[in-house]
């Protein structure tokens, strides 16, 4: 896949009901995604905030889309979404083609 341009043309969630906790969202992307103190990732918004709402969605910044991308298709718990904005087709993660 190649990726998208521009800087809200992909979001990303995490479905906390499959996380397994080993970190490597958080070690790909730590702008975007956070460990709370469930020991669970969650991802944050543009200002750093946890967003702890099931299936919250965050804008992914351009200059993170392989990492966001990466994290999902590494993700042991396949809890990683990443779908375009636009439509909500995931294009990352266990949903997609």
């Amino acid at each position: 896949m190649s990726a998208p341009t521009g800087t809200d043309e992909l979001e990303v969630w995490v479905d906390q009901d499959l996380c397994t906790g080993d970190g490597l969202c958080v070690q790909y992307a730590p702008e975007v995604f956070e460990f709370d103190v469930d020991g669970l990732a969650y991802v944050k918004d543009s200002g750093g905030e946890l967003l702890q709402d099931p299936g919250a969605r965050t804008a992914v910044p351009t200059r993170l889309f392989l990492e966001v991308i990466d994290s999902a298709k590494e993700c042991p718990g396949d809890c990683i979404h990443v779908v375009r904005a636009s439509d909500g087709v995931e294009v990352a993660g266990p949903d997609a083609d």
